[in-house]
């Protein structure tokens, strides 16, 4: 034979999304009856640091909006026109929530280096009122979300909105206590930076892992040297190239590759045991079961003009 090639293909039917609908669902209730209260309380009295965590918090009730139809649409079964059903608008929802507060905390940096020249008189005593309601409400969505924190990009955006919807509480509460002991006006845009401190590097962080997905960059903490070397030390194999691994969606890494063997291989029947061995490998040592091996003779990658190592 002068050339031959199989394909195995580990990806026939989509990895199922976890169904993460109610607890998003709690938590964007929470938040949207937190935001109400924070709104009042802001307009109440002027304050920088309430008003920040209250934009935060409109963003935040947007991004889980986002998130709760992602995991909706996350659980819609694949079909011929969407191989991956929705799996990856959870990544597209978690970048968005990152732009968001990206934006917002840059808004609320300019301002508060302008408060703190002039800072405006802001009430100690209902500030400190509507922070306790803010982090109490906000300590509820995070317990909602914290076991599954890991699970998806969308749950770990979601998560990342509520934590930081509780520490920008705290702020609010930091600021309240100053003022009332000291007098101190200044202490609410310290607080309003204080806020923007936390959110600002967990929104580059978000915004720069959904766009790896995004570009298709080898998944975080996968060697592809280490897998080539794996191949390779399957018996038959002669080389492999044309490696490549992504990720589609949170647990859902992919790799395909073309691999090596000799012609016999073909002709006495060796080529599936080569193609299960080789799948086994690949999903044992490097947790990926959705791959597409295609074998290959040697000097058969020669009439491939997009063949690269």
């Amino acid at each position: 034979m002068g050339h031959g090639h199989d394909h195995g293909h580990g990806h026939s039917h989509a990895t199922a999304a976890p169904d993460q609908r109610r607890r998003i669902g709690v938590a964007l209730g929470i938040t949207g009856a937190i935001l109400v209260a924070q709104l009042v309380g802001a307009v109440w009295t002027g304050s920088l640091a309430l008003l920040t965590d209250t934009a935060h918090m409109l963003t935040d009730v947007l991004g889980l909006a986002v998130a709760f139809v992602a995991s909706h649409l996350m659980l819609r079964p694949s079909s011929a026109r969407r191989t991956w059903g929705f799996r990856r608008i959870e990544v597209l929802a978690a970048q968005a929530q990152a732009g968001i507060l990206l934006a917002v905390g840059v808004f609320a940096a300019v301002e508060a280096l302008h408060r703190l020249s002039d800072p405006p008189k802001v009430p100690g005593a209902e500030l400190l009122a509507f922070g306790v309601i803010g982090l109490v409400g906000n300590l509820i969505s995070v317990a909602v979300l914290a076991s599954q924190r890991a699970s998806t990009f969308n749950m770990r955006a979601a998560f990342l909105e509520a934590a930081s919807d509780a520490l920008g509480s705290v702020g609010v509460i930091a600021a309240a206590v100053v003022i009332s002991l000291t007098g101190w006006q200044a202490a609410d845009a310290v607080a309003g930076l204080a806020i923007v401190a936390l959110i600002v590097p967990r929104a580059v962080m978000l915004l720069r892992e959904t766009a790896s997905v995004l570009m298709e960059f080898t998944p975080t903490g996968l060697d592809l040297d280490e897998v080539r070397r794996h191949i390779l030390e399957v018996e038959h194999v002669q080389g492999v190239h044309e490696l490549h691994a992504s990720t589609v969606a949170s647990g859902l890494p992919v790799l395909s590759a073309h691999v090596v063997v000799a012609d016999e291989c073909f002709n006495d029947g060796h080529a599936p045991e080569i193609l299960r061995a080789l799948k086994e490998c690949i999903s044992a040592h490097f947790e990926i079961a959705h791959s597409t091996i295609e074998l290959e003779t040697p000097g058969f990658d020669a009439f491939d003009p997009a063949h690269h190592d």
